[in-house]
């Protein structure tokens, strides 16, 4: 199929088989998974996605695609819907994402994904621009919405996908990002969200310090040492899956500082 000749959504259509079974081989959707497609385009990705037996939702804003794919799959466990993938409504129910993303939403993307509390992901294994996913997966992130990503999920980079596997091919390399959800204790998440903003305000403040605004200061140096992390260590050189179990032990010593308190 021939791919259009304007590309300003940054556009890259997905054709070596090599990467797909990566994809696949990562994402292991099994029948009666429920799992979001975003920009199908031709259907290349999606043809190999519904051979797993899980439930495909292909999400296509090109209205001639769309067409396309409703035909193609009307036999085959796949829904088809035309919508753009910066705004289509997530499912509510458990769903894993599998997707060859424009390289111009990877933001926006993840931000639906992974910004929200509520998300009910299972895990994302996408294909984005390749400095995009170095940024990501920087140990510790440049702004305090990536640390907020990044504490609650694990982002790592599976394999670098040459430019050639895409037609058109892009100009710089793509990454295959995989995202897995952390195992955080709900209560966390608003400590965390505190924490993760104080520290990105004062990222030469010691670590203790910006703990210290959001628990008791004796507690502070206590979770502190319970991470491992030296007293004088400054916020801006905490990782956030550091804040995260700090965030996490923070609520589980609250109740029993509580408890040592009433007895």
């Amino acid at each position: 199929m021939r791919a259009p000749a304007s590309n300003p959504s940054g556009v890259h259509f997905l054709r070596d088989r090599t990467v797909i079974a990566g994809l696949l081989r990562s994402a292991r959707p099994r029948g009666g998974d429920l799992v979001l497609e975003l920009g199908a385009g031709p259907g290349v990705l999606t043809a190999a996605l519904a051979g797993t037996g899980a439930r495909i939702v292909a999400v296509e804003r090109d209205a001639a695609f769309a067409a396309r794919l409703r035909r193609r799959f009307a036999q085959r466990p796949v829904t088809v819907v035309e919508d753009d993938l910066r705004r289509v409504r997530l499912p509510r129910r458990l769903f894993a994402v599998v997707a060859n993303l424009p390289f111009a939403t990877g933001t926006a993307v993840l931000r639906r994904l992974l910004g929200g509390r509520d998300v009910p992901l299972r895990g994302a294994d996408l294909l984005v621009e390749w400095g995009f996913a170095r940024r990501l997966t920087r140990p510790v992130p440049r702004d305090a919405e990536t640390a907020w990503w990044a504490a609650r999920y694990e982002l790592r980079i599976a394999r670098r996908v040459p430019a050639t596997a895409f037609a058109p091919a892009p100009r710089v390399a793509a990454a295959h990002l995989v995202v897995r959800p952390r195992q955080l204790d709900r209560r966390a998440l608003p400590v965390l969200r505190a924490l993760l903003t104080d520290a990105y305000r004062r990222p030469a403040a010691p670590l203790t310090a910006v703990l210290a605004a959001h628990v008791p200061a004796a507690r502070a140096h206590r979770l502190a040492r319970s991470t491992g992390i030296a007293p004088p260590a400054i916020a801006g050189a905490v990782p956030p899956s550091v804040w995260a179990a700090l965030a996490a032990a923070a609520v589980v010593a609250e109740p029993a500082a509580r408890a040592r308190s009433i007895s």
